[in-house]
């Protein structure tokens, strides 16, 4: 390839996938990526890249061109994510999650028997030193790669050193530039930076006309800029995986906090002692159940206290994170109306453009909120109650719905999850549905076969009971 020769990629015909069955565009993500030292994939959410990224290093880890990797990922994303996505997919590779107290990851980065390391984007400082000297990790994979386009922020400073000298550097994000191209610069600082100038106001004055002193837009030829600037690389969505359906349904895991854990478990112990003495019965199981699907969300509402915050923090982060994931609009369902404000709080505090839709939401301003959302660049977010949105609304600007928990009515989960499912959706659609606990678990499983709800929580005491 590099005197001209138009050369098959080596890992399509010399590799078997760990036995696995990989669609078209991760045969052909891994291509690229096998073929180049410093790439970016933008695939969109749903496509694989992560499988593809972990088989790819796997062929070069085999044939003696990789040694060790590191993965540089979301919090949200490091156990339920990559760890459990290496043991599905590398029988027998060895990993090791790095989290805890610098003396813990420390001292777990030192482990000589593990292939592959993970750590949080902000957790890489606490070990950059270290992994700077280990010539035996010489593959490191930004997932996400976008949370580093502030170019002055430490966690980029940090990355691009670490970055610097090591063999194998890949980026992830399927959005890579959210807020305008500028984003791009820091981003190809790290993974590729002979393809930028070494200062961002020269990259700036490339791809944006200044305006006034504070104000720029992009140029006519920005896109192109950062396409050549984003290379090697590939682009695939959710409508270049032939060999998925139209609408995708995902359950992510994520780990309740240690205080969400422990109420949980009182309430649940509970409830258990009332159902054996009789004290909960189908009549009032259902109230039960809502407080325990409540504590599995983090925000339980109280009579005496009103609403009580609990440590969902994972919760939040991987509702930031798909949403980061993905170019297009997204709707986020919760169940608990008192839950929305919570979740309203963190999606803010993140620079989204997100508006909020209760029953307490006058109809004049649902109105004007669902016709931006549908048809306008403004508002990327709803944050809903799903039974404010049921019912005859047309939302397809989005294509990915998150339910930051379930509801109890399976009437109202298929009739939200058709808002975009109708007429002029354009793209493939994902709903991904958030879960930590048993009774969450439970109940997604009855909602995607189409069963009600109603009875689970004694159905459950008495499986335990058997």
């Amino acid at each position: 390839r590099n005197v001209g020769f138009d050369v098959p990629a080596p890992i399509l015909s010399h590799y078997d996938f760990e036995g696995g069955d990989p669609f078209e565009v991760q045969r052909k993500t891994c291509a690229m990526l096998t073929m180049n030292s410093r790439a970016y994939v933008l695939n969109g959410m749903g496509t694989g890249k992560t499988k593809a990224a972990l088989w790819g290093w796997r062929y070069l880890n085999r044939t003696g061109q990789a040694k060790k990797a590191l993965i540089v990922a979301p919090l949200s994303t490091l156990n339920f994510t990559w760890a459990k996505e290496i043991f599905q997919t590398l029988p027998g590779v060895r990993v090791q999650v790095l989290h805890g107290s610098k003396e813990k990851r420390l001292t777990r980065l030192a482990d000589p028997e593990v292939d592959i390391y993970i750590v949080n984007h902000d957790g890489l400082a606490i070990i950059a030193d270290e992994v700077i000297k280990r010539d035996d990790i010489d593959t490191i994979v930004l997932d996400e790669l976008a949370v580093y386009r502030n170019g002055t922020a430490t966690r980029t400073k940090v990355t691009r050193k670490v970055t610097a000298d090591k063999k194998w550097v890949w980026g992830m994000t399927g959005s890579p530039t959210p807020n305008a191209p500028t984003d791009a610069w820091s981003q190809c600082s790290i993974i590729t930076p002979h393809t930028v100038p070494r200062y961002f106001n020269r990259f700036r004055d490339e791809v944006m006309h200044r305006l006034t002193q504070y104000k720029y837009v992009p140029k006519e030829d920005a896109i192109e800029r950062v396409f050549d600037a984003m290379s090697p690389a590939v682009r695939f969505t959710l409508e270049d995986v032939a060999e998925l359906p139209d609408l995708v349904e995902r359950t992510l895991d994520v780990e309740m906090g240690e205080k969400q854990t422990k109420v949980y478990k009182q309430m649940k112990d509970h409830a258990f002692a009332a159902v054996a003495s009789e004290e909960i019965t189908a009549i009032n199981a259902g109230v039960v159940l809502n407080k325990l699907l409540q504590i599995s969300l983090g925000y339980v509402y109280s009579n005496e206290k009103g609403i009580i915050a609990l440590d969902n923090d994972e919760r939040l982060n991987a509702i930031v994170d798909i949403i980061n994931a993905t170019d297009r609009k997204v709707i986020v369902f919760a169940p608990f109306v008192h839950a929305l404000d919570g979740i309203m709080k963190r999606l803010t505090s993140e620079g989204y453009d997100v508006r909020q839709v209760s029953g307490d939401t006058p109809k004049s301003q649902r109105d004007d909120i669902f016709n931006l959302f549908q048809n306008t660049q403004a508002v990327k977010v709803i944050a809903a109650h799903p039974q404010c949105m049921s019912h005859g609304l047309t939302l397809t600007a989005a294509d990915t719905i998150i339910w930051a928990a379930p509801i109890t009515s399976l009437e109202i989960f298929l009739q939200a999850n058709a808002r975009i499912r109708r007429v002029g959706q354009k793209h493939k659609q994902q709903v991904i549905m958030l879960q930590g606990s048993d009774v969450e678990k439970k109940a997604y499983a009855r909602l995607r076969s189409k069963e009600k709800v109603q009875n689970l929580l004694l159905e459950m005491f008495e499986e335990a009971s058997n």
